[in-house]
């Protein structure tokens, strides 16, 4: 793994660190986006991962796209528009596919600036909690372009229409507590606890079984574009897999037990 992308395993919980910090972490850096989908993938495919965090080195979560690299002479944006398409779908566009395909719930540590694709990439996360310093911006407009990174799409489920369309038209920043206010992010915490609040939040998600979260996960995600009926088909036949588990039936005993449950077989 490269070391622009840092990732650390405690038991359950896995820590991704975008890890360029005297840049702010562009998540379209060189290499970057790669370092990214390479993690997303292997977490994906760990079945003793129940929960990931996502954060950002030194005082930035991420400021988006590497503008130095874009204002470049060479730069991939400056390439007839069918190039700068493919570019797009090739590189960057890679992310969300696989985030969104997760199926370990993920949570968003931001530790600062969110901005453009950094507030995008936020979104992308199941859960966001931020530090009292932390902002979050769509401000491609600014530059007289548009989220190209699935803000768009993730942004607007995460606070709604109206004010997606809000922060997207204006390109203005919010603070943490505007973020809070408006469900961007679940909570906002002092700076120098932001760590071990998402730890201890990733704790109490890694305390259940896996499968179960993984299956929770999928069916939240089928909520988006499926009819009631669908989802209540597809969670009879999780449920129906989830009972024949032995951690179901330590559940069921250690509460009759009056007992804690052990799932680390789960």
């Amino acid at each position: 793994m490269s070391n622009q992308l840092l990732v650390e395993r405690d038991g359950a919980i896995c820590t991704v660190t975008l890890n360029l910090p005297e840049r702010l972490n562009p998540m379209t850096a060189p290499g970057m986006v790669d370092a990214i989908v390479a993690a997303t993938e292997a977490i994906d495919r760990d079945s003793g991962i129940r929960v990931a965090i996502l954060t950002g080195a030194g005082k930035a979560f991420s400021a988006g796209g590497d503008l130095k690299r874009v204002a470049a002479a060479d730069s991939p944006t400056r390439r007839p528009p069918v190039e700068v398409h493919n570019w797009y779908i090739e590189g960057v566009q890679r992310i969300p596919r696989m985030i969104d395909a997760l199926r370990v719930p993920l949570i968003a540590a931001v530790n600062g600036p969110a901005i453009s694709g950094g507030c995008d990439l936020a979104c992308m996360a199941d859960i966001r909690i931020a530090g009292e310093s932390a902002t979050f911006a769509s401000n491609f407009i600014r530059l007289g372009i548009i989220p190209g990174d699935g803000g768009a799409y993730f942004l607007t489920r995460a606070i709604g229409s109206a004010r997606a369309a809000e922060m997207i038209f204006t390109g203005d920043t919010i603070d943490a507590r505007q973020a809070l206010a408006w469900g961007l992010v679940s909570r906002v915490v002092p700076d120098g606890d932001l760590m071990a609040e998402a730890k201890k939040l990733a704790g109490r998600i890694a305390a259940n079984p896996g499968y179960a979260l993984r299956m929770a996960k999928r069916l939240m995600r089928e909520t988006r574009h499926a009819d009631l009926d669908g989802v209540l088909e597809l969670s009879a036949a999780l449920q129906a897999i989830a009972h024949t588990a032995p951690e179901y039936r330590e559940a069921v005993d250690a509460f009759m037990e009056r007992r804690r449950p052990d799932f680390s077989g789960a």
